[in-house]
């Protein structure tokens, strides 16, 4: 288990993060973002450079209005290495409708050069791990 001061960093840097996102904050963004970051979701894995990011912030098919992170728990691996977990509740709206989701997310933060930097990035929307409670 990390130390509590490590806890508070990683969790208000994955608050800017979010808070980047939803400000459409490039800077903040890439500035977080180690190059390059991989993302894992519903839409499968990919490698985000920071430049992908920045585009892929400027035309985004969503607006995020808010989010909460909460039950964060934090594993440090390495002195410049480690785990953050939570869980998020969002509200969006994506392609002019509004969305609340739930999901649980996890960061990977590596530290380069005394900055912390996202290196690794998943959501899993909650529900059943069936996939039972989505509409078929």
């Amino acid at each position: 288990m990390a130390n509590s001061t490590l806890a508070k960093e990683l969790l208000d840097l994955e608050n800017q993060y979010w808070q980047a996102i939803k400000e459409k904050d490039t800077d903040a963004a890439m500035r977080l973002t180690d190059d390059e970051c991989l993302v894992t979701g519903a839409q499968g894995v990919g490698r985000v450079s920071r430049q992908t990011l920045s585009e892929m912030l400027k035309n985004a098919p969503y607006t995020l209005h808010s989010f909460e992170l909460k039950d964060a728990e934090v594993r440090q691996l390495r002195d410049d290495v480690a785990i953050l977990a939570y869980k998020v509740h969002e509200d969006l709206t994506v392609e002019g409708r509004p969305v609340k989701l739930d999901a649980a997310d996890a960061s990977t933060w590596v530290r380069r050069d005394g900055q912390w930097r996202c290196a690794l990035h998943t959501e899993a929307i909650a529900g059943d791990p069936f996939g039972r409670d989505r509409k078929s």
